[in-house]
This record gives structure tokens, C-alpha cells and sequence, in this order.
């Protein structure tokens, strides 16, 4: 007797297919090609959830260096002075402050600068 998958490679490709959605050519409608297509893109959105914080990161620290300098220190030297004072806030909340809220990263850079 012949084996048949007809509901099950239909489901199979129907989740492929939606999955391919929006891409150009081949990639939207051939079976392997959007399994190829598929295996890649996830490779690359596990890769960039990464780079992306890595990004930020970096973004979070210009943005301190420049706010820093502004007021006279260099961003290492505001890092220091912040662990010796104390104060738990990290490089995201300290970047908000400074380019949204100057005059309270002001006050917080004056109790930086007082403790070293």
C-alpha cells in the first residue's frame, strides 16, 4: 500500500510559506529555497537580538562621554566616581537622564564629582 502525507506536507508548507512571507523570488514560494531562507534568517535574528543590546550599549556610553565632558570629566572618570559614591544606576537610566532630563543629570553629576 502507498504511504501518502498529503495533510500533513500540506500543513508542513503552509507554516514554510507564512513564515517565507515578503520575500523576493524563489525564496517566497520554493520549497527548499524557503527552507534555506528560513534556517538563515533565523540564524541571523538570533545573532542580531545580540549585536543589538551590544548596540545600545554603545549608544548608552557616547551619550555619558559627551554629557560627561560637557561638564568637565571624561566618561571613565564619571564611571569611577559613580562607584565610589554609591549610586546603583546604570548606563541606560544615566543616558536617559542626560539627554532628556540635563538639570537632574546635573545634580547627580555634582554628587559624582563631590565623591572623588
Amino acid at each position: 500500500m502507498k504511504v501518502r502525507s498529503g495533510k500533513a506536507r500540506l500543513r508542513s508548507k503552509r507554516r514554510l510559506l507564512r513564515e517565507a512571507k515578503g520575500n523576493f523570488g524563489g525564496r517566497k514560494n520554493l520549497n527548499r529555497t524557503i527552507r534555506e531562507t528560513i534556517l538563515r534568517s533565523r540564524a541571523y535574528a538570533y545573532r542580531d537580538r545580540r549585536v543589538r543590546k551590544r548596540e545600545m550599549r554603545r549608544l548608552w556610553i557616547i551619550r555619558l562621554n559627551a554629557a560627561c565632558r560637557e561638564h568637565g570629566l571624561r566618561y571613565s572618570e564619571f564611571i569611577n566616581g559613580l562607584t565610589k559614591s554609591g549610586l546603583t544606576l546604570n548606563r541606560k537610566s544615566l543616558s536617559e537622564l542626560a539627554f532628556h532630563e540635563p538639570a537632574v543629570f546635573a545634580e547627580v553629576f555634582n554628587v559624582v564629582k563631590a565623591s572623588l
